[in-house]
């Protein structure tokens, strides 16, 4: 199982898509597909995503059952500890009030 969920993401890219996965919610793209498969539309993902941002979730034998990647202007990061993929914040670009 795939999981591809895009913001702001151009219509070229969303096209492309909704050629190779089904488009449950606006911007929330699910398919079931080979790894080889998997790796191609994200290479597309992250080569068209222009101003936007990505996350890929797929089905992975890891503790979680399951695997991501991101991509894009994002505060989250994908985080390796002790084996398990957390999520970490970038630090917020606004000035911090004191």
């Amino acid at each position: 199982m795939i999981v591809v969920v895009v913001s702001n993401a151009p219509p070229r890219l969303r096209g492309r898509l909704a050629a190779w996965l089904v488009e449950v919610r606006a911007g929330v793209y699910v398919g079931d597909y080979s790894a080889r498969t998997r790796e191609m539309i994200w290479s597309q993902v992250s080569g068209g995503i222009e101003e936007g941002d990505a996350v890929m979730i797929w089905s992975a034998p890891t503790d979680q059952g399951y695997d991501f990647a991101t991509t894009g202007r994002n505060r989250r990061m994908p985080v390796d500890f002790d084996g398990l993929k957390l999520v970490s914040f970038f630090p917020s670009d606004a000035p911090r009030n004191r």
